[in-house]
């Protein structure tokens, strides 16, 4: 929990300061506006500054701001001339015409503190409008094929991905959760092609992503191939043998297998690794009630049971 108080403050600190870079107009090549900002000093100031020791009349500049969050900037920094065509001098519309710009990057930034949050929605909002601005990023590509793959919206993720390795071919990355949006679509053929280009692309590599080689297993699971499955996941646990997932799998190839003893002890690695996770509990309870070991079996479901009941969003995917 301290965890996430700490991500949302972050997440809280960072949409602050865009927010602040928002209150500006923006021009097709992304420059600053050369309107100068001068902070209110004193309120007596401010009221000279608009004439007559009136108040500034902020309605106007609200609905500014208002078009400004709905990233409708062209339209925002006309109402805000207008205002300053007959408040020339007030502060508050000098602010909002703003300084300085955000860039594509600090969009980008945003929407990853977003992501760590799982919160899709708004994550895709902003890696979005980072990309209109800056359609070369391939890593921004990358995320947001990551988001709308955790959104299930499959054929989006689809299109990030390939954006991305346009960008930059032989992204192992890419490549790999490309094999995932065609596995969420059930087009079976081209996800186990995707897998094999991203494993093929780093054989020479001396550091190696074992996220194809899981994936592969996996789906070669779930079209109950367990033996074909194995070879891929033991190559998946030695590139990555801290890696949960790739325990848990193998673990499940080896259940299918009948070879309790090794599913075992699989799923107990990749529960000494991902303590928290109900789910792996859960399945190291089974195995452990297969091989009629009961008092442990029921330590695992009990376990599993009381970190749902604590983290009702415990298992989420990231």
């Amino acid at each position: 929990m301290r965890y996430v108080a700490k991500v949302r403050s972050a997440v809280s600190s960072a949409i602050a300061v865009v927010s602040l870079l928002f209150a500006l107009g923006e021009t097709s090549s992304g420059q600053a506006r050369s309107t100068a900002y001068r902070p209110p000093r004193q309120k007596a100031e401010n009221s000279r500054a608009t004439g007559g020791g009136q108040t500034e009349p902020s309605a106007e500049l609200g609905g500014a701001k208002s078009l400004i969050e709905k990233g409708e900037f062209d339209q925002a920094e006309g109402v805000v001339r207008q205002f300053l065509g007959e408040h020339g001098n007030s502060a508050e519309a000098h602010f909002v015409l703003g300084y300085h710009p955000p860039s594509a990057a600090d969009l980008k930034t945003v929407a990853l503190d977003y992501v760590l949050l799982h919160d899709y929605v708004d994550a895709d909002k902003w890696l979005t409008r980072s990309l209109q601005w800056n359609p070369q990023d391939s890593d921004g590509w990358y995320y947001l094929g990551r988001t709308k793959y955790n959104e299930n919206r499959f054929e989006e993720a689809i299109s990030a991905f390939e954006k991305c390795l346009k960008l930059e071919p032989r992204n192992v990355k890419a490549e790999d959760n490309l094999g995932l949006s065609y596995a969420g679509l059930g087009r079976v053929q081209d996800a186990t092609a995707a897998y094999h280009s991203a494993i093929t692309w780093q054989e020479r590599d001396l550091k190696q992503d074992s996220g194809p080689f899981t994936d592969l297993g996996a789906l070669l699971l779930d079209q109950k191939r367990p033996q074909e499955a194995v070879s891929y996941l033991l190559r998946a646990v030695a590139i990555s043998p801290q890696e949960s997932r790739a325990h848990e799998q193998l673990g499940k190839a080896y259940e299918h297998l009948d070879q309790l003893r090794k599913a075992q002890s699989e799923f107990e690695k990749a529960v000494e690794l991902a303590p928290e996770d109900a789910r792996l509990h859960y399945v190291l309870g089974q195995v452990y009630r297969k091989e009629g070991l009961s008092e442990k079996a029921k330590f695992e479901f009990d376990r599993s049971t009381a970190l749902r009941r604590d983290s009702p969003s415990e298992g989420r995917n990231p």
